[in-house]
C-alpha cells in the first residue's frame, strides 16, 4: 500500500512543488541529491571516488516537453562528459540518461540522436552511458535505441526492472558478451497486466533475472539495497564463478552508505548513482518507493539528523 501511494505522490506536480518550497524537502535533498549543478556533482563524486566508490551520474530534469528542452538535457550531459577528464573521475565514472529526457515521447529519431551525441561525448571522455529504465510504455522503444546505439558505443549499458513480468525474457536477450546490464526492482506505478505487484513476487523476479544475467556473458549490474539479494547476488556470483571485476552493486547515494563501504572493502565494485539538479522531487519519491524501508533514512534527512 505505501509503494502505491509513493508512487502516485512522485506523479504530482503540486506535491512536487510544495516540497520543492518546504525547508525540510531541501534538507532531504542535500542528503541524497549531490547538488544543483555540475560543480557540485564533481565535487560529490570526487569524494565517492576517493573512497574507492565508482559513480554514475544523473542530470535530474522535468520531463521532457519541447525539442528545445531536449537539447538542452544533450548540452547538460555533454558539458558534464568533457568536465569528468579533467576531474581524474574517468573510467571509474559514467552517466546515466533518460530518453524520455531527450525527447523520447515527442520524437523517438531526436531522442536517439541526442542519445547518440551524449555516448559520444561518453567515449571522448574514456567513459560509458547507461540509458535508465522508465515506465513499461518506453521499454521497446529504449531496448530499440539501444540496440542501435550500440552499433557505435557497445558499451552503452541497460537498464532492467524486475517487477515487469517482460524481464526475464529481457535479461535472456541481453546476457551477451559485453552487455553492461543494470536490474533493479523497479520504481513505477505499473498495472497488473505487465507486472509484479505484491514485494515477494518482485523479489522472486529479481531472483530468477539475476541468475540469468550471472549466468550469461555480459557485465551484471546488481542494483539494490535489500540485504537479502546483495547476499544472493553474492552467492551467485561465487556459484557461477565471477571474478569482481566481472559484475558490480549500484546503490543509491545517501543510502546505505555503511554496506557500500562494506562491499568495496570486500573487493568488490561499488557503483553510486549520483544525481544532481533541482528536479529532485519525483527521483527521491520513487526511490522510497522501491524500498519503502528508506522513508526512515529520508525521514532522518528531513530533519537534519
Amino acid at each position: 500500500m505505501l509503494r502505491h501511494l509513493l508512487l502516485a505522490a512522485a506523479g504530482s506536480d503540486r506535491l512536487g512543488r510544495l516540497a520543492a518550497a518546504a525547508p525540510f524537502g531541501k534538507n532531504a535533498a542535500r542528503r541524497f541529491v549531490a547538488g544543483a549543478d555540475i560543480d557540485a556533482a564533481l565535487q560529490a563524486g570526487r569524494v565517492l571516488a576517493d573512497d574507492g566508490l565508482a559513480v554514475t551520474f544523473e542530470h535530474l530534469s522535468a520531463e521532457t516537453r519541447s525539442a528545445e528542452q531536449a537539447v538542452a538535457v544533450r548540452d547538460e550531459y555533454r558539458s558534464l562528459l568533457g568536465r569528468l577528464k579533467g576531474a581524474g573521475l574517468v573510467p571509474a565514472a559514467e552517466v546515466s540518461v533518460k530518453l524520455s529526457a531527450l525527447g523520447q515521447r515527442l520524437d523517438e529519431k531526436l531522442a536517439y540522436e541526442h542519445a547518440q551525441a551524449v555516448c559520444a561525448a561518453a567515449s571522448e571522455a574514456g567513459t560509458t552511458v547507461t540509458l535508465d529504465a522508465e515506465d513499461h510504455t518506453l521499454t521497446d522503444s529504449t531496448l530499440e535505441i539501444l540496440t542501435e546505439l550500440r552499433k557505435d558505443h557497445p558499451g552503452t549499458g541497460a537498464v532492467l526492472q524486475a517487477h515487469l513480468r517482460r524481464t526475464e525474457g529481457d535479461c535472456r536477450e541481453l546476457a551477451t558478451a559485453g552487455s553492461r546490464v543494470r536490474l533493479c526492482k523497479g520504481a513505477y506505478a505499473e498495472p497488473e497486466s505487465v507486472a509484479f505487484q505484491s514485494a515477494l513476487d518482485i523479489d522472486k523476479s529479481f531472483v530468477r533475472c539475476l541468475n540469468i544475467l550471472m549466468s550469461g556473458d555480459g557485465y551484471p549490474m546488481v542494483a539494490t539495497h535489500d540485504p537479502r539479494l546483495i547476499a544472493i547476488a553474492e552467492d551467485r556470483a561465487r556459484w557461477f564463478d565471477r571474478t569482481a571485476d566481472e559484475y558490480e552493486f549500484q546503490m543509491l547515494h545517501g543510502v546505505r552508505t555503511e554496506e557500500q563501504a562494506r562491499l568495496a572493502a570486500g573487493g568488490n565494485v561499488v557503483r553510486v548513482y549520483l544525481p544532481y539538479g533541482e528536479q529532485w522531487y519525483g527521483y527521491l519519491v520513487r526511490r522510497l518507493a522501491e524500498r519503502p524501508g528508506n522513508v526512515t533514512a529520508v525521514g532522518r534527512g528531513l530533519v537534519g539528523r
